[in-house]
């Protein structure tokens, strides 16, 4: 393991209340509690936005449909700094100095183990049936083997059903294809924020759907509650808020863990969500994408499909893939489990465009029923992994005297960086990030997830220990006002994880 040292409306006179009773210890960095106590004078956060991702377009394309130069738009005005990251990536032997990248949500951790077991012999199969045409829901035999498998990771009351899975190329497709076929073009999701932000190009690109975004903010109001605490009247407000505006509001989209902040709902607070969408009649999309890299045992993750009963199953749609939890972002798998076959169907419709080659379905087959191997070797190691990693970089942020929300799911950490901002600008946090870009690490600002509170960032710690230390080093030059060096400090003193089932 690591062998590292150690538009928007105005808000009310009243917060909305607690919902939850989890302990405040038990999910805050060091400091972070007192860091979130609003001081008397603090103004109240901003309870919703509406979203309009085309608000700054503009097209000098006379090639293009308009729809085509907002799809163009988004592409151009997507972060700079991945398209810097990437004409400037780091290699240990290639180039040394090249650009960390702390930024994407990726687990780098366990090639080793992957690339054993997806070059052994029964993953190379080639029959006719995989090279034809397949039901554009995907083989059946694959549907069945994510039914078994999601009915077990997921501890469904009863087992789930194969006619209720749909494959798709990623669970970006799965968000596109939920979007196109619940939503009239300008309806809405409520989300809360911080959110993954390229959920919003999801949502918008295929089905002009927007997203209005529950805020969520830092304050620690007692015993009871957390940081960034989403609950029931938040929502209600938002909605409220949406329709006061002529914004029709289809449905709820929650992510659990949640991305950025690791956050992780207990079932009490699932069903509370879900009864407030049955109540609306919203759907509601869950995104379980990190549901088997929870590395914190202490944690209690409880997927929506363990519920004993769901409040509105017919609006209930789960997706999950394979790109995070087995850290395979780059084979493009994704699942859609839903029990309405009318949106099973429309979506299955769109899998012509959004389907797997026949040998991925079958790799992915065998991948998912090798319980064995999931069980025994690859959730025991890639969770000793994750955890190892994200105890260095807790230490490191603690040694920075930095606060931090710690989880124990997920890849990132969320770090707040308010007191490296003079006046608590966006415009500040902006240039933060960019200093960390000159010091050759990548990052991510809080405005890219709609984090109304300037000053918070996203690092990931899910990569190799070189890598990963080499990238604090930097985040630390940065925070203690060093110019960018031509060669890195010494470098750290890191043991590569081994495969003990070798």
């Amino acid at each position: 393991m690591f062998a590292l040292p150690e538009k928007e409306s105005r808000a009310p006179s009243t917060c909305p209340g607690p919902a939850s009773t989890q302990d405040l210890d038990s999910n805050c960095g060091d400091g972070l509690e007192r860091e979130c106590s609003r001081k008397p004078d603090q103004k109240l956060p901003e309870l919703y936005g509406v979203g309009d991702p085309t608000a700054g377009f503009s097209s000098n394309s006379s090639h293009l449909s308009s729809r085509g130069g907002i799809i163009k738009w988004f592409w151009d005005s997507a972060e700079a700094g991945y398209r810097t990251y990437h004409m400037d990536e780091y290699d240990e032997d290639k180039n040394p100095s090249g650009i960390i990248n702390l930024g994407t949500s990726e687990n780098k951790l366990c090639f080793d183990l992957l690339s054993k077991r997806l070059s052994q012999s029964d993953m190379l199969r080639v029959e006719p049936a995989l090279l034809q045409y397949p039901d554009w829901r995907g083989h059946l035999f694959l549907r069945e083997e994510v039914a078994r498998f999601l009915s077990f990771y997921c501890k469904s009351p009863a087992p789930l059903h194969a006619e209720n899975v749909v494959v798709l190329n990623g669970c970006a497709s799965v968000f596109s294809a939920l979007a196109t076929v619940l939503c009239e073009v300008g309806e809405a999701f409520l989300i809360p924020a911080p959110y993954y932000g390229a959920i919003t190009q999801h949502v918008c690109l295929y089905g002009n759907v927007r997203l209005v975004s529950v805020y969520l903010d830092s304050e620690v109001t007692g015993p009871d509650t957390r940081p960034f605490q989403l609950t029931v009247e938040k929502l209600e407000m938002a909605l409220q808020g949406a329709n006061s505006q002529g914004i029709k509001v289809k449905g709820l989209i929650l992510i659990n863990p949640q991305n950025p902040l690791g956050d992780i709902y207990s079932p009490a607070e699932l069903q509370e969500f879900l009864e407030f969408a049955k109540r609306h009649e919203l759907h509601v999309m869950v995104d379980e994408v990190y549901m088997l890299s929870v590395f914190e045992e202490s944690v209690g993750y409880r997927s929506v499909l363990s519920l004993e009963r769901l409040p509105d199953p017919q609006r209930t749609h789960v997706m999950w893939a394979t790109s995070k939890d087995f850290g395979m972002s780059g084979l493009r798998f994704g699942t859609l489990y839903t029990e309405n076959r009318d949106v099973a169907t429309a979506v299955a419709s769109l899998c012509r465009y959004h389907g797997l080659s026949g040998l991925v379905q079958h790799q992915m087959a065998q991948l998912l029923r090798d319980r064995d191997w999931i069980n025994q070797v690859y959730l025991p190691e890639n969770h000793a992994r994750l955890k190892a990693a994200h105890t260095y970089v807790e230490g490191e942020l603690r040694a920075l005297g930095i606060p931090f929300l710690s989880r124990g799911a997920g890849f990132f950490i969320w770090a707040d960086l308010r007191k490296y901002l003079p006046e608590g600008s966006f415009e500040e946090e902006r240039r933060l990030w960019r200093r960390f870009l000159d010091h050759k690490v990548l990052v991510s600002f809080g405005k890219a997830f709609e984090c109304k509170e300037p000053g918070w960032f996203r690092l990931v710690f899910s990569d190799k220990a070189h890598r990963l230390c080499l990238g604090m080093q930097r985040v630390r030059q940065v925070l203690e006002g060093k110019s960018p060096v031509a060669e890195d400090p010494p470098a750290c003193q890191t043991q590569e994880p081994r495969d003990r089932h070798r």
